[in-house]
Formats: C-alpha cells, structure tokens, sequence
C-alpha cells in the first residue's frame, strides 16, 4: 500500500512539472512573436552586422540570419517593438528589408563587399 501511495505521489508530482512546463512555455509564446524578412545580405559580415545590430534592437529576444535565403529570423517581444520597426532598423544599417529599400547613406557606408551587387563570397 505504502509503494502504491508513493507512485501516486511521484505521478502527480510528475503530472504538475509537465503542465507548469508547457503553461510556462505558452505564457512565453502569447509575449513573443517570430517574423522573418528578407534582406539583402551577401556574406558572413553581412551575417555578423545584422545579427549583432538587430540583437541590440529593443525587445529582440533571438536574430539569425540564413546566408543561403538571406532570410532574417527575428524573435522579438510583443508590444516592445513590431516587424515594421525592425525593417526600418535593418535598412538603417544598410539593408534592404522585404520591400523597404537600404538607407542609401547606410548602405554607402558598408564594405564595397557588402554592397548590393557584389558577389556572393
């Protein structure tokens, strides 16, 4: 009787750490949104100043950047900041971001390797 009474105990136990868990991992899910955009990067220092930029970008949660689709993934909490105002970030470092174009004087300012129209390296 005594056994069955504590694997009562460690299921419930069990039970609660799982729950509290995924409540945990909803509650983050309802402050948090993930948005993608496309970007005009080229190379690993493209990879680096957008990354390191944009981390620095008030309620960015997690940036990365996929070299091969030029896709920035950007998980950010709600209502600090909106994929609007992170395009406007990524074209003030010198990039284009969807359908917004690169600041022109930021974009002067990258490596002529970093530049649109420079190949891929």
């Amino acid at each position: 009787m005594n056994t069955f009474k504590n694997l009562m105990t460690i299921g419930c136990m069990m039970l609660f750490l799982f729950s509290s868990q995924v409540m945990a991992q909803q509650a983050k899910d309802s402050k948090t949104e993930t948005v993608t955009i496309q970007t005009s990067a080229i190379c690993d220092q493209c990879k680096t100043r957008l990354e390191k930029n944009i981390a620095f970008e008030k309620g960015v949660r997690s940036v990365v950047l996929d070299e091969e689709t030029k896709k920035l993934t950007i998980e950010y909490r709600k209502g600090k900041t909106d994929k609007e105002k992170l395009k406007k970030a990524i074209t003030k470092i010198g990039y284009d971001a969807d359908e917004m174009p690169a600041d022109q004087k930021a974009h002067d300012r990258l490596p002529d390797c970093c530049q649109k129209g420079s190949d891929p390296h």
